[in-house]
């Protein structure tokens, strides 16, 4: 028999669907090293300047330290349209708030759905994102009480800026085993109430989508709660298609799933050749 649950637990919601589907863990359930499923969750949504919306995405990974690797394909998909609408392959441990964004036009509707499905271990999960009224998300206006808003990240000394989840991409090419360097501009307002002064701003690498895992140099930096700049390098062991992901925070993850308030993401494609 078909089981379907919506479940809304601890800043996840989730859609299970399939024959074992209610025997999945919840993220109360205790953490174990590997060998668990990771679920898709839908942070919510907020309107653009030029009137779209983007609906966030994001994850929760049951595993402690085992970095699951799903590809874009028949278990691992967006619908309606193309499946790969920039959604991570690569899930690392625990929960990661708004990785990725789906833009929809300014009609799109409270009535219509965007849908990220993962199938792992026999067990199907799928989430519905929408514009209905009480999923709305304070991504880039500031949170309430503090007026902070997410820091302000650029790809290199001209790229276009970035502001939120679903931030920016640019374009890289690189070569194997060659470390390609990448410079982040980060701007922020020093707002955040986590410490006194503000909290700084951090900076770090996800390998997003690729054929193998991407090496970071150094994975994470840590910069004044204004912003500053940092440089990493990215080096590739095998030829292919890549996204690799920073993420640029100035508050505590671990308790941003209220919010939404406080990270931008930038994204760089790179083809690698051999």
């Amino acid at each position: 028999m078909l089981t379907v649950r919506f479940l809304r637990i601890c800043g996840l919601a989730m859609l299970l669907v399939g024959p074992v589907a209610a025997k999945a863990q919840t993220p109360l359930a205790p953490l174990s090293p590997s060998g668990q499923t990771a679920t898709p969750a839908f942070e919510g949504w907020y309107k653009n300047a030029d009137g779209t919306f983007s609906l966030s995405f994001g994850y929760y990974n049951r595993n402690a330290t085992e970095v699951l690797n799903i590809p874009v394909g028949a278990d691992n998909f967006i619908s309606p349209g193309n499946q790969d609408q920039g959604q991570p392959t690569y899930f690392y441990p625990r929960r990661h708030w708004g990785v990725f964004a789906v833009k929809v036009p300014a009609d799109f509707g409270d009535k219509q759905k965007v849908v990220w499905t993962v199938r792992m271990q026999g067990k199907t999960f799928a989430i519905p994102g929408s514009l209905r009224e009480e999923w709305q998300i304070d991504a880039l206006e500031g949170e309430a009480g503090s007026n902070n808003t997410p820091p302000v990240l650029t790809i290199g000394g001209n790229g276009p800026e970035a502001r939120g989840p679903a931030g920016t991409t640019v374009e890289r090419t690189a070569t194997v085993g060659k470390p390609l360097a990448i410079d982040v501009v980060a701007k922020d307002d020093g707002a955040s109430a986590t410490v006194r002064g503000g909290s700084p701003v951090v900076l770090t690498w996800f390998t997003h989508q690729g054929p193998s895992p991407v090496t970071f140099a150094p994975a994470s930096s840590r910069l004044t709660p204004k912003g500053g700049s940092a440089s990493t390098t990215a080096t590739f062991s095998k030829p292919g298609d890549y996204i690799i992901r920073v993420r640029a925070t100035d508050s505590d993850m671990t308790a941003a799933g209220h919010s939404q308030c406080c990270w931008t993401n930038a994204f760089v494609k790179v083809r690698v050749t051999p």
